[in-house]
């Protein structure tokens, strides 16, 4: 059971790394991302700092913000 709190923790950062290095490539602030996904700023940076537990279609609305698949963030 603690294995698989870990495991989640860690596919949260490792979500939110994927998000970041995709904001950073586009030239994106968390502000201006938060403005083309329609989401809060601060939400942002939680889920770049793998704090949320993100809703699909939250993934799907930062997906289509970023101009990437869902899928690629989930890699």
């Amino acid at each position: 059971m603690k294995k698989d709190r870990e495991a989640a923790k860690n596919v949260k950062k490792l979500f939110g790394k994927q998000v970041r290095k995709r904001r950073v490539e586009l030239g994106f602030s968390q502000e201006q991302l938060a403005f083309e996904s329609g989401l809060h700023r601060n939400y942002i940076g939680s889920v770049e700092r793998g704090e949320r537990n993100i809703s699909l279609e939250n993934i799907y609305i930062l997906a289509k913000a970023l101009k990437y698949s869902p899928k690629d963030l989930l890699l």
